[in-house]
Order: structure tokens, then C-alpha cells, then sequence
């Protein structure tokens, strides 16, 4: 522990934003991080817990308190060794995790966590501006064949600790470029995609092939996998999303949150759109019905359209603006969040049922709502609240609910969980066909990146035991 009373003599500080005005007038990320002086300042303020329940609030388990004291220190090289230990790509964690660490933090008691998020994105870009990220080539090959389908973090992860191992690995991705969500769903603003590009430079030189334009169950036949690769893992996203099948759904100007987002990520790359239909927010009263990160970056991404306006509803009630200390801490808090994207000018509103899109000549023109009331968990309609929004363009970022089944999943014949996921628990990732397994939001659902990260980890230890017996690589 580097300085035992620095909890107590120095205050939390973050990193910054660039001003609105600015920042929306560009997708480019607009973090400012902080001075590597104030890093320091900021490391020491790690409690060193004789329980950190930071470990715990972290998916990967990264050893926080370590390179906490490591940044204290100045020894950068170190720490990003020690972070790199459990964690593959921490400069996607330091900029859309949402932190559950922090949450956990000790500190947090008083509202004042140690900056475990902002600490962890600067050990990593550090490492990239000296060279110290550098391809880790196997000296050993084992000779197997492993398939991973799907290149968002579960898939990039699996892949990269196994061919670490040994293995030949080739991952399939039905996009033209590798990434899946990490490249598609979010936001340029938030994740810059050179960073997954640097990322794949890497793991192409320690030996995984990348196949883009690689659809397995359209273009490339699920059996062929059986067939051809000792191991196949399954790490593709949950990507059925949630519909509001009420009347007028069928107008104009309805559309899902994901499309939206991934023909902006789209044009920002230069890739030419193939939907048969663009998405523009310019000059349009904007509804965003989901009150989640999609849903945000959807208020976000519409700002930068050059909106009239943007209101983002929510079917839950507002949440509290802080949370009970006592009954919550170090758990992942129920508690108003307010992200960048909403900061930048976005009307809010909570408790909100849609009844039905109206429109006029097949296009929405609005929206007819009702407030509702929330009792025991249960919700009741408020008599006489009806009331109507104007609405030229409504995305729908209300979630997902479970992979798409059609294609390669029905072809391979796995079963499916009570959710609709892939069938598969956390101890060996194998699902119903021998040989298959399955990892990330196929098999649990919607959930964070950091998850993903953990699960890619975990089923890339599985698959490797199954093929040699045993194995080194950490869960």
C-alpha cells in the first residue's frame, strides 16, 4: 500500500469531457484523461483492502489494488502487466465499462471511489504509446483446429488465449470488419475503432486468421465446422431484439435501436450501407423508447444528426438520485445515471407506457402515451394521464432477448435455456453437441462487455482442457 493515509488527504478526481458544443459536432472520442501526476495522487488514495471488494465487483477479477499502487509508484510498465493478467483488452473496459468496481469500491461508502476506471484506461494507452503491447507468441503449437464464431470481445478474447496456448485458431465474422458490437453497436464518440484494429494487428501476428464476410449458417455451413476443427466455439451476440408490437408499429420511421446505431458506425468507417434504407435523425423530433447504454447512444448519436429534438422514455420508474448505502453497498446500486449523451440535451421521462404510434400518408407522426404507477413491482395505467409526443423518428432500444436461432444455431441442433440462450453453465461452457461450446451474450443473455471479456476467458480454458486434458490458461 503506497500511502496509507491517502484516502483521507486526497480528494476523488476523474477524467473530464470535452464542452458540448464541442464534442457534438464530431464522433471522435472526447475523453480527457488525466495528468499523469494526478494518476499518481489518485492511486494512492487505494484503501488496500484487507477485503477488496473491488475483486468482487469486477467480472474479470482484475488485481486492482496492485496496479493501483503500481500507478502510485510510476512503475507503468509493471501494471500493465498485472492488468493484462486478467483482463485482455482494458482500453475497451476504460472506456464503456460501466465500472461495477467503483461501485464496489470501499470508498464508495462515501461516494467517493478511487478512479479505478480512468487508472485502468491510462495503464493501457501508456503501454500502446511505449511499445510495451507486443504480440505473445506460443512456442509450442498442439497441432488442434478451433473454430470461434463471432469477433466481438466473448469471440476476441477465446480466441487470443487460445492460440496463445497453441492452437490454431480461425475466427468467423459475418461482418466485413472484425469487432461485432465493440465495432457496430457503439458509438465512434465512445470507442474509437482503431483500437480494435490495433488489437486484431496483434492477435493476427501471434497466429489467429480472421474470416470476414464469414456468415456460419448462411455462406458457411454449420456441419463444415463439426467437420473440420477439433473445437468450435459459439460467441455471438444476443441479437433478437425486443419488439412493441402496438398499433402503428408498422408506420414509417420506426426502427430498431441496432440498425440505427450500425449504419452510423457504418458511414463513420467509410463502409458502404447495404440496408435498403438510411436513417437519418436531421431536423427530426427523435423518440428513444429504452432507457439503457443503447439508448443512450442512440440520444447521442441523434445530437449529432442535428435533431430538433430527442426524448428518451423509460417504462421503470425514475430511479432514486442516491442510493441506500446500507442495503446496497458493495453491490451494483440502483441509482439515477445520467450519461454523456443525455448531457448533451435530451429530454427524460419515466413511468411511461407507448399505446400506439400514430401516423399520417404510412409515415409516424406521433406518439399516444399513458403514465403509470408502480406498486409491489407491479404496474397500473394512470386514469386520465394519457397524453401525446410528436415524433418523426422512433428508435426502439427496449433490449434483447435471446440469440437468433435461425441459421447456424438450428443447424448445429444445441438447446436452448428457458431464455432462449444456448444452452451451456459456467464450469465448462460445453453445449448439448460434443464439441461445441458457447460463451458471452449466446449463452447469458444481454450483458456488459467486461462479461464478455471474462466468459471469452473462461471458455477458452474449457476448450482447452477438453483438447489436451488439462490446462494453464487462467479462468
Amino acid at each position: 500500500m503506497g500511502k496509507p493515509t491517502g484516502f483521507m488527504e486526497i480528494t476523488r478526481q476523474d477524467r473530464s469531457f470535452t464542452p458540448v458544443a464541442e464534442r457534438i459536432t464530431h464522433f471522435d472520442e472526447f475523453l480527457m484523461p488525466l495528468a499523469n501526476d494526478e494518476l499518481s495522487r489518485q492511486g494512492a488514495r487505494c484503501m488496500d483492502c484487507g477485503i477488496p471488494f473491488c475483486h468482487q465487483g469486477c467480472p474479470v477479477n482484475n488485481i486492482i489494488p496492485d496496479w493501483n499502487d503500481l500507478v502510485y509508484r510510476g512503475d507503468y510498465r509493471q501494471a500493465l502487466d498485472v492488468l493484462h493478467s486478467t483482463n485482455n483488452f482494458p482500453e475497451f473496459t476504460g472506456r464503456i465499462c460501466p465500472a461495477p468496481c467503483e461501485a464496489a469500491c470501499t470508498l464508495n461508502i462515501t461516494d467517493e471511489p478511487v478512479s479505478i476506471k480512468s487508472i485502468e484506461c491510462a495503464i493501457v494507452d501508456r503501454g500502446w504509446e511505449e511499445g510495451w503491447v507486443q504480440p505473445q507468441i506460443s512456442a509450442r503449437s498442439t497441432g488442434k483446429h478451433v473454430a470461434i464464431v463471432g469477433s466481438g470481445p466473448t469471440g476476441l478474447a477465446c480466441a487470443q488465449q487460445l492460440v496463445r496456448a497453441g492452437h490454431r485458431v480461425l475466427v468467423f465474422e459475418k461482418n466485413i470488419k472484425v469487432g461485432g458490437l465493440l465495432r457496430y453497436g457503439i458509438p465512434d464518440f465512445k470507442l474509437a475503432k482503431s483500437l480494435i484494429d490495433r488489437r486484431m494487428g496483434q492477435m493476427q501476428a501471434e497466429g489467429v486468421v480472421f474470416r470476414t464476410n464469414s456468415h456460419v449458417g448462411e455462406d458457411v455451413s454449420p456441419m463444415s465446422l463439426l467437420i473440420n476443427f477439433d473445437a468450435v466455439a459459439l460467441t455471438g451476440g444476443s441479437e433478437q431484439p425486443r419488439d412493441l408490437s402496438i398499433k402503428g408499429r408498422e408506420l414509417d420511421g420506426i426502427h430498431f435501436a441496432m440498425r440505427f446505431l450500425t449504419q452510423q458506425n457504418r458511414r463513420v468507417s467509410g463502409e458502404q450501407i447495404t440496408d435498403n434504407l438510411e436513417i437519418s435523425a436531421e431536423n427530426k423530433h427523435v423518440i428513444v423508447i429504452g432507457g439503457g447504454d443503447t439508448g443512450s447512444d442512440c440520444v447521442g448519436t441523434s445530437i449529432r444528426h442535428g435533431a430538433a429534438s430527442v426524448t428518451q422514455m423509460e417504462i421503470m420508474p425514475k430511479p432514486p438520485e442516491k442510493e441506500d448505502k446500507g442495503t446496497t453497498w458493495p453491490n451494483w446500486p440502483l441509482k439515477l445515471r445520467t450519461s454523456s449523451s443525455q448531457d448533451e440535451g435530451c429530454a427524460r421521462d419515466w413511468s411511461v407506457s407507448t399505446k400506439s404510434f400514430e401516423g399520417k400518408d404510412g409515415k409516424v407522426t406521433a406518439l399516444k402515451c399513458v403514465r403509470l404507477e408502480w406498486m409491489g413491482g407491479e404496474m397500473t395505467e394512470v386514469e386520465g394521464s394519457e397524453f401525446e409526443l410528436k415524433a418523426d423518428l422512433v428508435l426502439l432500444a427496449m433490449g434483447f432477448v435471446n440469440p437468433l436461432h435461425e441459421g447456424m444455431l438450428n443447424g448445429l441442433g444445441v438447446d436452448y435455456d428457458s431464455h432462449g440462450n444456448v444452452n451451456a453453465n459456467t464450469d465448462d461452457y460445453a453445449t448439448s453437441i460434443d464439441k461445441v461450446f458457447a460463451a458471452g451474450d449466446m449463452r447469458r443473455g444481454q450483458s456488459l462487455v467486461v462479461w464478455a471479456i471474462r466468459e471469452g476467458r473462461q471458455c477458452a480454458r474449457a476448450i482447452d482442457e477438453y483438447l489436451m486434458g488439462s490446462s494453464d490458461l487462467p479462468r
